[in-house]
């Protein structure tokens, strides 16, 4: 009994022994393998992901200031510079390598002209680097620098210089703070002309002071490209002299002159006058109440900044009827040798329209209204028409749809729905009245009536370069055949060109140029309110035409005719600027 006890003491000393032996293997293998992990992952580390962590050590103590690129210029047809940059310096502050405050403060608040609370906000504020001011005058920012104040960097990048200053402001646009484009060309073309950012990078010791030793590393910026822009800026230069002119004698709100090559659309000058000053741009008028709140600040500047060309909408009127014509030349409703009888007014349903001439024209030929801008024609043209036609054809025209212009903010036509139109909604359209359309519109809707029926888009971009004058990016735009045919469009012009020569649009005519055109006087909503807007659209060698101007006047005061308001300032344009673009005179 005995024995059997000794025996099961020793067999049970025996399992002890075995299971503890397991537990030390056990806890050995464990101890092999997580020594295996760790060393693999040192060998990782060490090894495959040396440069990543040698990356991130050196970002970790690596402090980074940005270099503006310079923004590609804006150059005109003939190549001068409307849009430029000038060198100016960003001043910013590194609070861990400050060793004066209150020196600092004084030399910065003093060279800025910046207030000592904002100085010290910013010289006391913990961070890698805090921008002070930028667009700093280079002359500044070289003095700041000779004071050499530890923690002060002086760095130097661009700000955009418009050389011309008001010169097609509207068109042009302007760049904010950090060089981006804000309104017009600026904009639209940003990704053109930004160009990339560079950098600064300087090397920091644990408590972020700059190890001088390690000297400064510079990732180079890359210049933007420059646009080549179809605007001509003697042809600007001298459209805006005008339009100035016409403003300060008719004591008009505004005066808005419009220039294009109606072949390709390509656009050599664009007026709004009032302008603004590129320079500064964020000015307002002298007199303006210093009590705004920002919104309406921000609301007349707008107002300010607003290219009429294309973000409005006006009645035509009778430039309108071009449209007209031209849509009933199309339909077969209508020849040059149609005949008119216009007793001063016609009855439309239960409305009685007036012509222009009380007395009326008499008798006459389609030729012959449209020399005389006669309602009671025009509106019967649009009658014989019908609605559907009319409609199709104002569609067909592109009139539904915008231009395409490379502008932002272009407004679309603001017309009847088809549906809505009645027969005196059609003869009110079909003089220019009840509708809106942009100047912009009309003049791309003209073009494509004289130049042989092609629908050009218009631009301004032509292409993009670089410093070298390398082409980038070239332009290109729609086209949309067929809008009339070649028929049409040689009576059109023909009819255009007699208007100018011997009926309304007399006062457009230029000594020895054939030129063709037609002339609007419409009334601005309310009807009865005394406001007018007088225009004249002229063409220009009117057999071959090689450009088209429209000139409008808004709200002109005393005499509001477009024949005697508007069409002078499209002769006196046609006598400067076709012999400049080689357009010979008919009699050489």
């Amino acid at each position: 009994m005995l024995s059997d006890n000794n025996h099961a003491a020793e067999d049970g000393l025996i399992q002890n022994k075995i299971a503890h032996r397991k537990k030390i293997l056990a806890a050995f293998l464990i101890f092999t393998g997580l020594f295996a992990l760790l060393f693999g992952r040192l060998v990782y580390l060490c090894g495959w992901k040396a440069e990543y962590y040698s990356a991130q050590a050196e970002e970790l103590h690596e402090r980074e200031r940005s270099i503006k690129a310079a923004r590609g210029r804006i150059l005109d047809r003939t190549g001068k510079v409307l849009a430029d940059n000038k060198t100016v310096c960003t001043v910013s502050v590194i609070y861990n390598q400050i060793e004066d405050p209150e020196e600092v403060i004084r030399v910065l608040g003093r060279e800025l002209e910046l207030t000592e609370e904002y100085v010290r906000k910013r010289v006391e504020k913990y961070s890698s680097i805090e921008r002070v001011k930028s667009n700093v005058d280079k002359a500044v920012g070289d003095r700041i620098r000779e004071y050499d104040l530890a923690g002060v960097k002086v760095d130097e990048d661009y700000k955009r210089y418009y050389p011309y200053d008001e010169l097609a402001s509207k068109v042009l646009g302007f760049t904010g703070g950090d060089n981006q484009g804000i309104i017009g060309l600026e904009v639209v073309y940003d990704t053109y002309m930004q160009g990339k950012p560079g950098k600064i990078l300087t090397m920091t010791d644990a408590k972020g002071i700059e190890v001088e030793s390690a000297g400064e590393r510079r990732v180079e910026p890359v210049s933007g490209l420059d646009l080549c822009i179809s605007l001509d800026m003697n042809i600007q230069t001298y459209a805006t002299q005008l339009a100035n002119q016409a403003m300060a004698t008719k004591q008009a709100d505004s005066v808005s002159i419009l220039v294009m090559n109606p072949q390709n659309g390509e656009i050599l000058a664009m007026v709004n006058v009032p302008e603004f000053d590129l320079n500064n741009p964020y000015d307002l008028p002298e007199g303006t109440s210093e009590t705004l709140t920002a919104e309406e600040k921000q609301n007349l500047l707008n107002g300010i900044w607003r290219n009429g060309c294309i973000n409005d909408t006006y009645e035509p009127g009778s430039t309108f009827k071009i449209i007209t014509a031209a849509a009933g030349l199309s339909e077969g409703v209508v020849t040059p040798e149609s005949s008119f009888s216009c007793p001063g007014f016609i009855i439309v349903d239960d409305r009685k329209i007036r012509c222009h001439k009380v007395a009326g024209h008499g008798s006459q030929d389609f030729t012959h209204t449209m020399m005389n801008s006669c309602n009671p024609a025009l509106i019967t043209v649009g009658l014989r028409l019908g609605i559907d036609n009319y409609y199709g054809y104002f569609e067909k025209f592109g009139l539904k749809t915008k231009t395409g212009i490379d502008l932002p903010g272009e407004a679309g036509t603001i017309m009847h729905k088809k549906e809505n139109m009645g027969n005196v909604e059609l003869a009110t359209v079909a003089f220019g009245q009840s509708f809106q359309i942009t100047p912009i519109q009309l003049l791309t809707t003209v073009s494509s009536i004289i130049n042989g029926g092609r629908r050009i888009t218009p631009h301004f971009g032509i292409k993009a370069v670089d410093g070298e004058g390398a082409v980038k990016e070239t332009f290109t735009y729609p086209v949309k055949e067929n809008i009339v045919t070649e028929e049409t469009s040689a009576v059109m012009r023909n009819i255009l060109e007699m208007v100018v020569s011997e009926g309304s649009g007399a006062n457009g005519k230029v000594e020895g140029f054939s030129i063709g055109g037609k002339t609007a006087t419409s009334q601005t909503l309310p009807r009865g309110s005394g406001r007018y807007i007088a225009s004249f659209l002229g063409f220009a060698p009117a057999e071959s035409p090689q450009v088209i101007a429209l000139a409008i006047v808004n709200n002109p005061q005393g005499v509001y005719y477009g024949g005697q308001v508007a069409a002078p300032i499209i002769r006196q344009l046609y006598e400067n600027i076709l012999p400049y673009l080689g357009i010979a005179a008919y009699h050489e």
